[in-house]
C-alpha cells in the first residue's frame, strides 16, 4: 500500500482530517508488511479513538507521557461501541477491543520511534520484569528453563474474560443444513464444519486446490484475492477430508452451479445475473447469507457464526480422541495455546475421574 492507497483507507475510516499527520506512512508500512487489508483498516480505525482522546484533552501526539496514556486507557473504557442497534447503542467498548487499541498504539509508537517521528521514550513500552515465572497454561519454548530470563508485560492492558468455544449442536447444524438454499452454501458450510477451515481460508480456495481422488484440500497462502479474503497463517497446510459428504458437496456445486462462463480460478464465486456476479465470494457476503440461513433456521445468538464451525469442528475432533499435537497441526494453529482452548471444553481425563470419582463414592 503505498502512501496514497493508505489515504484512501483513511477517508473510509473517516472524513474528518487526521491530527496525526504521519498516519498514512504508519499504514502504507503495516500494508508493506504484509498486514492483511482487515488489519490496516482496523488499526485506522483504532487510532481514530486516540485522535478522538487527543482533541478532547488537547495533546499533541508527539508530547504524549505515560500518565496521559494512562487517562487514555480510562477514555477508551467510557467509550461506547459505535455497532448498530438499540442495544449495541448502550455497550461500551470491550476489553479485548481496548485491549487492541492499546496494541495498535504501542505498534504505532514503536515504529514512530524507529523513523524518526518520535523522539520521547514512548509511553506504551513493555515493562521488563525480573525473575519473572511461566504460567502453567502458557507455551514455553523447546530448552526455556535452561537460562533465567525475564518476561515483558505490558503496563497499559484490560483483564478479558478467557471464554470457551462455543461449537454448534446437533440439532442447531440439522435446522442450518436444511435452511442453506444452494450447493455453494452447502459446499461451503461443509468445509469449514468437516474441515475446521477458517471463512478466509475456505473463500481462498482455488480449483487446483480441491483434490477429489486423495480426498484432500490444500490451503495456500496468497494475496492476491480480488475481495480481500485470505488465509490468516502463512503457514501453508493440507486438510484431509474423509467425510463422504464433504468434497461430494463441492463437487455438485462445481458440476451443476458454479458458473461456467467463469475464468476466475477462485472456487466460490457470486452466482446470479447481478453487477457482481462472477466475482469471488466476500468474506462480507459469506458472513450476510450464513446470518440469513440462521435466521430461517431459528438458530440466529451472538455466538453463531461462520467461525463457530470451526469451533465445533476442533471440539469434536478432541472430543473423539485426536492428540493436542495432531489438532493443532489440522487446525493451522502457530501455538499449542490456541489448540488448548479446545481441550478446556471437554477435557477427557476429568471426565474419567469424575466418573471413577462417582463410583467410588459412598452412598
Amino acid at each position: 500500500m503505498s502512501v496514497t492507497r493508505a489515504g484512501v483507507v483513511m477517508s473510509k475510516v473517516s472524513s474528518a482530517p487526521s491530527s496525526i499527520d504521519v498516519l498514512p506512512q504508519f499504514l502504507a508500512y503495516l500494508d508493506g508488511r504484509g498486514c492483511s487489508p482487515n488489519t490496516v483498516r482496523a488499526y485506522g480505525f483504532d487510532l481514530r479513538h486516540f485522535e478522538g482522546f487527543l482533541r478532547q484533552a488537547s495533546i499533541a501526539w508527539r508530547k504524549l507521557t505515560t500518565s496521559q496514556a494512562t487517562e487514555f486507557l480510562l477514555y477508551l473504557r467510557g467509550t461506547r461501541t459505535k455497532r448498530r442497534g438499540m442495544r449495541a447503542a448502550h455497550e461500551r467498548l470491550s476489553p479485548a477491543t481496548v485491549n487492541r487499541i492499546l496494541a495498535a498504539l504501542a505498534s504505532f509508537y514503536s515504529w514512530a520511534q524507529f523513523t524518526g517521528h518520535f523522539a520521547l521514550r514512548s509511553p506504551f513500552d513493555p515493562v521488563q520484569v525480573r525473575g519473572g515465572v511461566f504460567v502453567s497454561d502458557q507455551h514455553r519454548p523447546y530448552l526455556s528453563g535452561i537460562a533465567p530470563r525475564s518476561t515483558t508485560r505490558r503496563p497499559l492492558r484490560v483483564k478479558v474474560a478467557r471464554r470457551l468455544p462455543r461449537p454448534l449442536n446437533d440439532d442447531q447444524l440439522k435446522r442450518l443444513f436444511a435452511a442453506l438454499r444452494c450447493q455453494r452454501d452447502v459446499a461451503l458450510v461443509r468445509l469449514m464444519l468437516d474441515g475446521g477451515l477458517r471463512p478466509g481460508e475456505a473463500l481462498g480456495l482455488q480449483l487446483a486446490d480441491i483434490s477429489y481422488g486423495r480426498r484432500r484440500v490444500t490451503i495456500r497462502w496468497r494475496e492476491d484475492h480480488p475481495r480481500g479474503a485470505r488465509a490468516k497463517s502463512r503457514t501453508e497446510r493440507v486438510v484431509d477430508l474423509h467425510e463422504a459428504a464433504t468434497l461430494a458437496a463441492v463437487s455438485d456445486y462445481v458440476l451443476s452451479e458454479r458458473p461456467r462462463e467463469s475464468t476466475s480460478p477462485y472456487l466460490f464465486l457470486v452466482g446470479g445475473r447481478g453487477a457482481r456476479a462472477l466475482r469471488p465470494l466476500s468474506y462480507a457476503a459469506l458472513v450476510r447469507g450464513f446470518s440469513r440461513a440462521c435466521t430461517r433456521a431459528g438458530i440466529r445468538a451472538p455466538g453463531v457464526t461462520p467461525h463457530a464451525l470451526r469451533h465445533t469442528h476442533a471440539t469434536r475432533m478432541w472430543e473423539g480422541g485426536m492428540r493436542e499435537l495432531t489438532l493443532q497441526r489440522r487446525l493451522g494453529h502457530a501455538s499449542p495455546e490456541s489448540t488448548r482452548l479446545y481441550t478446556r471444553v471437554s477435557d477427557r481425563v476429568v471426565i474419567e475421574e469424575y466418573h471413577r470419582a462417582l463410583g467410588r463414592r459412598v452412598l
